[in-house]
């Protein structure tokens, strides 16, 4: 990868001494049919990367080569019809009117990877222009996207938030792909975005995309539930400065900026970047977890104690018959809240900047070398909960692209902090919980049994036992009774660290620093991922055929704190590679669009998978305003890189990658009694496959009467090889232990414990739902949205101990308000939004979130002669209960004021 970078830039230098073309000017005005200048417009000839875009009074002035003959010049602007003119010589006095224009005018690149009109688009896709971006109230860009149909966001806290369609939702984006400017914006490490961190920054938004649904035909594995792609500006068709400040509640600080400008007409530089911090939300749900996650657990508020959803630490110790009355109960320490662990340190940032560089080698071939690093404090959910403390990544990328023809290589590389151990790095809440609990009892003498002194946890657990007994007998037997009082004695007996003080200050810095497995909390995540793509568009009189291909490699370390890798070693590899090709044939006088697409993906870990997809689009009238939409594809699901090398111990289970031969063990029932001995409790779990999706949709969009807009959308899914987390009892190494073995589950030194593993479900699982997109424009003041989401899973029975992950609410809906006025100096925006409650699964927690009812709204009054746009705004406004993700924190209101300064 590092060879291709040298070599482009070399490509470059030697194309910078070639010599100029001969061009001449055209120059002119944008305006609206009531004669007002349109500053910000884009122009460019058609067929060329030469462009420029309008200043502050609509005039646009480019350079351009006729001696090849009649150019054609395109000329559009957010919320207007694209006017074409055909020119056959200079004009230096052009005048453009564009005119509002309909939804269908709309261009998308996201559902086919070509340009094509949004009306023959044949999947459900969802396109926000430059405007609607700005409209997004939350401070990351994807949190905001939960107000358009379809799209489900799920925030682990303010800044980390994941997105989906079409269900099975979760704090981790392994379903979906997300790309900005077509790289992916993952981190590697942990398969999953945190929102929009690595992503275009925010003023550099020129449009996002979101494709609904499978698409691995073109984009390969794991655009298994859909797509989302940010398409940022071009600096040689937008330049200028923009720069954003705000400040709000939760003590919200928010400064973005963006800079563009051509250097001559052949080189064009850009940099953006943006900085976020506030307050975060601390999760403090006090509910008892799920039997499926810790299956001796008590019911909340249990004398005996309970591991709590959001209490770390909360360790159980199940007595044997030694124990006198207390023989086969489990006892639980009481455990540290979030905001006691995280110690003060709320304070949650994201900062990115993000520098690039154009060159146009022809009119017609264009260069890019660009690079976005990002950093951030924010806490993350998945098997845990994670403290990430200035992590985050960097990206590299060199393009070169024509007008039919893109070839790319990117690399991408996250961190977690400095490797330093002394450093500030991020850590497992759960592990330092936990730690905390093993420390040794300080000026404790030596156990002459343990061969070391006795722990808080241990001389916590001794002290419960020892007056338990004793009040059972005193109380006739009264087990609530004795449960009661040792809880209570010993508290007061056997104390715990306290937070805040010197001892558990110093506990906590030793073990947030510690990487050591099983010693230590610190995470390390420091996985690389290198890919390198290219495509090709034919165009031919029988049909448009495109064709491209895609190698990726992952170098995955974490130091022995996610993979099963160690400290110092060897990056463990995985790879996969894939190549595509797509046809599309229009017929009946380009009202019937015909269009197959085929792609082969090999893997290292899962063979050879084919994805195809089939689809029709039929356009009604002379304008094509109605389109009516048909699509099959089917689609593969890579399991996540930590579903398939994952080793992570946290006490209560081990989880474990499943890409080797696969585990036998025995069901969580025999932890309760049930027998080892009968075949049905018995349990195997293969080795890994990839999961496999067919989806059928059905749709509808049209322009009605020029001010109403409709699309409306069916699918049904039908899932085989179905990946889902199974718990059971087995050995380490993946063999069954004998019966006998089972008493020494979880015990310290035991080798049988309770796995958990991604595993293919042997049973078809089936999904469906709809969609539905109003949109009624009154008049330019005034515009009405509103859109409702069906989910549904079919499947209801799944064998023991598997969990669906679907997480997605059945109904849901949003409804809004937006327009200008006052010759577009004055906007707004409204939405109200409702989602049904559901249930949440996941490996860390499970349990209902509760219906959400949250309120959007942003206001700006623009001072044109200052370039200058004043703005108040709030996500949440009411502070209503916004749980996402189960086990994370309520996302509550988030309100700001701040300036918009616009120069073109």
């Amino acid at each position: 990868m590092r060879q291709f970078y040298i070599s482009f830039i070399l490509c470059l230098l030697l194309a910078l001494g070639s010599q100029a073309q001969t061009t001449t000017s055209i120059s002119g005005t944008v305006q609206t049919e009531a004669g007002m200048p349109l500053p910000g417009a884009t122009v460019f000839v058609k067929g060329t990367f030469a462009g420029s875009g309008t200043n502050e009074e609509g005039q646009f002035d480019l350079k351009s080569d006729f001696s090849k003959g009649p150019l054609v010049l395109s000329v559009s602007f957010v919320g207007y019809e694209t006017q074409e003119l055909t020119l056959t010589e200079p004009d230096a006095a052009l005048i453009v009117t564009l005119r509002p224009s309909a939804m269908l005018d709309q261009v998308v690149v996201a559902a086919s990877r070509v340009e094509e009109s949004i009306g023959q688009v044949p999947v459900t896709v969802e396109k926000l222009n430059q405007r609607q971006v700005e409209q997004i109230t939350t401070p990351d860009l994807v949190a905001g996207l939960g107000r358009f149909k379809g799209i489900d966001v799920s925030s682990s806290s303010l800044l980390t938030t994941s997105f989906s369609t079409r269900g099975f939702n979760s704090s981790r984006s392994d379903r979906v792909i997300q790309l900005a400017d077509y790289m992916d914006t993952q981190l590697p490490s942990l398969s999953t975005n945190f929102g929009n961190m690595l992503g275009a920054p925010v003023l550099d938004v020129a449009s996002v995309e979101i494709v609904h649904g499978p698409a691995s035909a073109l984009y390969g594995a794991n655009a298994f539930n859909g797509v989302l792609l940010t398409n940022s500006k071009d600096p040689f068709q937008d330049p200028g400065l923009t720069v954003r400040l705000r400040g709000g509640t939760r003590d919200l600080l928010d400064g973005q900026l963006r800079y563009a400008v051509k250097i001559g007409e052949r080189l064009a530089f850009k940099i953006s970047g943006g900085a976020v911090v506030a307050n975060d939300f601390l999760a403090d749900n006090e509910d008892a977890t799920s039997q499926l996650i810790e299956p001796a657990n008590n019911p909340a508020g249990s004398n005996l104690g309970y591991d709590a959803v959001s209490r770390y630490g909360d360790l159980g110790f199940a007595y044997t018959a030694a124990a006198g009355a207390l023989a086969g109960k489990t006892v639980f320490l009481p455990g540290y809240t979030e905001r006691q662990l995280v110690a003060g340190d709320d304070k949650s940032h994201s900062y990115k900047i993000a520098p690039s560089v154009s060159y146009l080698l022809s009119s017609r071939v264009k260069a890019t070398l660009d690079y976005r690093y990002a950093n951030a404090t924010t806490t993350y959910q998945a098997a845990s909960r994670y403290r990430f403390v200035n992590s985050g990544a960097q990206q590299m990328r060199a393009q070169l692209e024509g007008q039919n023809w893109v070839v790319r290589a990117f690399s991408t590389q996250d961190f977690s902090g400095r490797r330093d151990p002394q450093s500030d790095g991020s850590y497992n809440l759960g592990f330092l919980g936990g730690f905390l609990q093993a420390q040794p009892v300080a000026g404790a003498p030596m156990d002459p049994a343990l061969g070391r002194p006795v722990n808080y946890a241990e001389r916590y657990f001794n002290a419960y036992a020892g007056v338990y007994n004793r009040a059972f007998r005193r109380s006739g037997g009264n087990a609530d009774f004795a449960a009661l009082t040792a809880r209570d004695s010993a508290g007061i007996r056997a104390p715990l660290l306290q937070p805040g003080s010197p001892e558990f200050n110093a506990a906590r810095n030793q073990i947030i620093h510690d990487p050591t497995p099983g010693k230590g909390a610190r995470l390390v995540i420091r996985s690389i991922l290198n890919e390198g793509s290219a495509q090709y568009n034919f165009k031919n009189s029988f049909a448009d055929l495109t064709v491209g291909g895609a190698y990726r490699q992952f170098l995955l370390g974490s130091d022995g704190s996610i993979f099963a890798d160690t400290r110092d070693g060897d990056r463990i590899r995985n790879y996969e590679y894939g190549a595509y090709a797509q046809a599309s044939k229009s017929l009946l006088d380009d009202h019937l669009k015909l269009a197959a697409a085929g792609r082969v993906d090999r893997f290292q870990n899962f063979g050879t998978a084919f994805s195809p997809r089939a689809s029709a689009v039929y356009s009604l009238g002379a304008d094509k305003l109605q389109n009516f939409r048909l699509s099959y594809g089917r689609a593969f699901r890579s399991p996540s890189q930590d579903q398939q090398y994952i080793r992570l111990d946290i006490s209560r289970a081990v989880l474990l990658g499943n890409v080797g031969k696969g585990f036998d063990g025995y069901s969580l029932t025999v932890l309760k009694g049930a027998s080892p001995a009968d075949a049905n409790n018995f349990y195997r779990a293969d080795r890994l496959k990839l999961e496999e999706v067919n989806s059928y949709e059905a749709g509808y969009r049209a322009q009605l009467a020029k001010k109403l807009y409709v699309d409306v959308d069916y699918f049904f899914n039908t899932f085989n090889n179905f990946i889902a987390t199974q718990n059971f009892v087995g050995r380490l190494d993946g063999t069954r232990p004998a019966p006998a073995e089972l008493a020494t589950t979880n015990l310290p030194g035991s080798s049988v414990r309770v796995i958990q593993v991604a595993a293919n479900v042997d049973q078809r699982v089936q999904s469906q739902g709809a969609g539905l997109t109003l949109n009624y424009a009154f008049a330019p003041a005034l515009t009405v949205s509103g859109n409702y989401s069906y989910n549904d899973l079919i499947t209801k029975e799944f064998k023991a101990g598997t969990q669906s992950f679907f997480n997605t609410p059945r109904h849901k809906f949003n409804l809004g308000f937006d327009g200008q006025a006052l010759d577009r100096q004055l906007s707004y925006n409204l939405n109200y939004r409702w989602v049904d409650a559901f249930l949440y699964e996941s490996t860390f927690a499970t349990g209902t979130v509760p219906v959400a009812q949250t309120v959007d709204v942003q206001v700006g009054y623009t001072l044109k002669a200052l370039h200058t746009t004043l703005q108040v705004g709030a996500s949440n406004l009411f502070d209503a209960p916004n749980l996402q993700v189960y086990g994370s924190p309520s996302i509550g209101r988030i309100a700001y004021a701040g300036l918009l300064f616009d120069i073109k």
